[in-house]
């Protein structure tokens, strides 16, 4: 009888544990989406994946207020140093438009800047399933996501997927 406890218990762990494959493409949704940029016009995801097309792409999602955002600034500007050919792109969760580019400003922080409108909830934020920032993502030449979901801009993985093959 205790062989077939275990047995059950070890099925169960097995398949509640799901792998998560991560997403080499965005979504749909997640392209329409529109942010603002720090002239206040707007754009859609995909419109700034255009502009950037033929680059590698880091992509930073943080805010002003947050803590480990701010902490993580610096190494992203040792990524920037290490990896200039690369462009960088800050996606913002400010809560006020006026905090984001004061922050932009006050942590020079150097790379092309949009405003989450639709915010965490919305059709961008819910494709990446956002639950902390920051959030580091790198999408190659050819617009596919090499690095999904780094929490740090030191990840062995963007350093790997930046790096010329």
């Amino acid at each position: 009888m205790k062989k077939y406890i275990y047995l059950l218990i070890i099925l169960i762990a097995f398949s509640s544990c799901k792998a998560q494959v991560e997403p080499t493409q965005f979504s749909t949704e997640a392209l329409k989406d529109v942010f603002l940029t720090t002239s206040d016009s707007k754009n859609t995801f995909q419109d700034i994946l255009n502009k950037h097309k033929g680059k590698a792409i880091v992509i930073d999602v943080w805010a002003s207020w947050c803590g480990d955002c701010l902490k993580g600034l610096p190494k992203v500007k040792t990524l920037q140093a290490q990896f200039p050919e690369a462009d960088y792109v800050f996606l913002s969760l400010d809560k006020k438009i006026s905090s984001w580019k004061k922050g932009i400003e006050k942590h020079n922080i150097k790379g092309d800047h949009y405003y989450m409108q639709s915010g965490w909830k919305g059709d961008f934020g819910s494709f990446l399933d956002l639950d902390w920032i920051p959030r580091y993502l790198v999408v190659d030449k050819n617009q596919n996501i090499t690095v999904f979901n780094a929490v740090s801009a030191d990840d062995k993985n963007i350093n790997k997927a930046l790096k010329p093959q």
